[in-house]
């Protein structure tokens, strides 16, 4: 006997087009809510508005489905698409998403309430297509590249998505001590003499920091999303659901207090980069000893955007990221082992002939 439970489903949003009815997303070229079917485009606060007046009373939609048990187990959870009925999956972090029926975006408002609604948010300013130009851009003068990756073929998904950031400002403190020398050489006579004076040379101060990012999600590499620094703050806005259509979001699933090691890996290099530049004139310098400290520390949620792009190539994945603001594009290329050869060869082989042209012009001039 199949068991079965009836099941409240969480609440979906999709923005409607007031002059067609249809699905209306976020158009970053023009940062309004544009209308894929009749063009039209409406400031974001201006939908919303519209959403709340037509939505009335709020929808109480339940399903019968079969066992859920295993949902819960895996962290999954079903939502159920307003435009066709179709069940959508996401798993805890999801927040936004498309329908895989009828592909209309879909918002998740109840996964960015309360505790987990952001605070601000940077818009996506380039669309899909400069993530691709930017990929095949990143593929020119890359000699050793195997010549087959180029090909179109081999970029898969492309996916616009607002990663969920912690944005710290904090005050610093550090105290270092540096061994430092200064060398000077004199000849008197038939003898050369060096002397080598020794010093510690001791550096202390503070420094105040905003919006140091950190990406809240485990989903997300970490190196990826430090590479793709800096976000420009001139473009960050205060959190609104509407920008979040048309797009992939996920709320974070890491901590402010769980990401707090980077902030203060971050701090502490950025404090010693700052005192060292201070210490010049010396032959040689060595930290000796350090201490650094936050005296105080807050944290903002925000989301941010990021393109994310899949190539295959033989069988291995390469990943690929864009940052949906700036353009700037990171990611792993693979390395054509026969061009490697030829390449090494050829620059040794090259060396050994200047060498023998070198040895024959020396026995000339003997």
């Amino acid at each position: 006997m199949i068991k079965g439970v009836m099941r409240e489903m969480p609440t979906v949003l999709e923005y409607k087009c007031p002059c067609c009815g249809g699905e209306i997303a976020f158009d970053s070229a023009s940062q309004q809510m544009k209308c894929p079917y009749c063009n039209t485009e409406f400031e974001a606060e201006t939908l919303r508005q519209f959403n709340q007046a037509q939505e009335g009373p709020p929808a109480q939609p339940t399903e019968w489905e079969p066992n859920a048990g295993p949902w819960d187990e895996e962290g999954l959870q079903g939502y159920l698409c307003p435009s066709c009925g179709g069940e959508l999956m996401g798993d805890a972090t999801t927040a936004a998403t498309r329908c895989p029926y009828c592909g209309n975006p879909a918002v998740l408002p109840n996964q960015l309430s309360g505790v987990y609604k952001p605070d601000f948010l940077i818009p996506f300013q380039l669309d899909k297509q400069a993530a691709q130009k930017a990929f095949q851009d990143n593929l020119k003068g890359k000699h050793l590249l195997p010549k087959h990756f180029r090909d179109q073929s081999i970029l898969g998904d492309i996916t616009g998505i607002y990663v969920p950031f912690w944005l710290y400002d904090c005050d610093a403190g550090a105290n270092i001590a540096y061994r430092a020398t200064r060398v000077q050489t004199w000849v008197g006579g038939r003898y050369q003499y060096t002397r080598t004076d020794h010093y510690q040379v001791l550096r202390a101060g503070e420094a105040s920091f905003a919006g140091i990012p950190a990406d809240g999600s485990q989903k997300m590499d970490d190196a990826y999303m430090d590479a793709l620094e800096p976000f420009d703050y001139n473009g960050i806005k205060p959190f609104e659901m509407t920008y979040l259509s048309g797009y992939l979001a996920d709320k974070f699933d890491v901590t402010a207090d769980q990401d707090r090691p980077r902030l203060e890996r971050r701090v502490a290099a950025s404090m010693e980069q700052a005192l060292r530049s201070t210490v010049s004139g010396y032959a040689t310098v060595s930290k000796e000893r350090e201490n650094e400290w936050l005296s105080y520390a807050s944290a903002h949620y925000a989301m941010l955007p990021v393109w994310t792009l899949n190539a295959k190539y033989k069988d291995k994945n390469y990943h690929f990221a864009m940052n949906g603001q700036t353009g700037k594009f990171v990611g792993e290329l693979p390395v054509s082992r026969g061009r490697m050869a030829a390449w090494f060869f050829g620059l040794f082989g090259g060396i050994s002939a200047l060498g023998g042209v070198a040895a024959l012009l020396v026995g000339v001039v003997k």
